[in-house]
């Protein structure tokens, strides 16, 4: 049998995972600071005897689009963007993941949350004493005004990291983490604006480009798989005498 059968096969399985990837981005569009995925996949020689002709594709875990996305003032206390490359940090299953969403809650003890993760400051998670009012500063510095008190009082700041796109891949939960397994440093050079929430940073057009390629991509390894197909059996025929 004609090795030609398994790269037409990778070839449509990568297609649909990579169109699955999209349809997420695009369900995404609205989502605050959903960053896109990006599908990965390499090529690989199968092996056997003969001439080396035929590769069959393998497919890697999806990597994160490092492009910003918009950033909209809110006037909400607790709303941050993240600027350049940075992340805020959350607390992950006993380990900490990542994340560009700035829309901090804050519950009736004071605890601050992501979408329902602690969010990470300097000394752990972070839990507001009460207080009258708060402020996150550009350095990610959390001040609140005790009640009686007349001026505000730096409590704590927010954990920030740094990490370029390929270091960094999506966990079952949707957050970011370190590709490694290991906690991204803490960067002081990372800036945040408050009152500001930045959106998604997917592109309609270029997933729905990227969804019409690969439908024509589809269809191509589906007419391999044809010919690889029709190749056997003439070949079949011939043995056969």
């Amino acid at each position: 049998m004609d090795k030609l059968i398994f790269t037409a096969l990778s070839g449509a399985e990568r297609a649909l995972k990579a169109q699955q990837v999209h349809a997420n981005n695009l369900a995404n569009m609205e989502t605050t600071g959903f960053r896109a995925n990006l599908e990965m996949s390499a090529t690989q020689a199968l092996g056997g005897s003969g001439f080396d002709d035929r590769h069959y594709v393998r497919m890697q875990s999806d990597a994160v689009s490092a492009r910003s996305g918009p950033v909209k003032e809110t006037g909400r206390d607790l709303d941050v963007a993240v600027t350049g490359d940075g992340y805020l940090t959350v607390q992950w299953q006993g380990g900490e993941a990542y994340t560009r969403a700035g829309a901090i809650n804050i519950d009736a003890d004071g605890a601050l949350s992501i979408n329902g993760h602690p969010l990470m400051g300097e000394g752990g998670p972070v839990v507001l004493p009460p207080h009258n009012a708060v402020t996150i500063g550009s350095d990610g510095s959390i001040s609140v005004l005790a009640p009686g008190a007349p001026d505000m009082q730096v409590i704590d700041k927010l954990r920030l990291v740094k990490a370029e796109a390929g270091e960094v891949t999506k966990n079952e939960g949707g957050l970011i983490v370190s590709r490694s397994g290991q906690p991204l440093a803490a960067d002081e050079t990372v800036v945040v604006r408050g009152r500001h929430l930045e959106g998604s940073n997917v592109s309609a057009v270029e997933e729905m480009v990227a969804t019409m390629s690969l439908n024509r991509s589809f269809e191509m390894q589906m007419k391999l798989l044809k010919a690889s197909d029709n190749m056997n059996e003439v070949g079949n025929r011939l043995l056969g005498g």
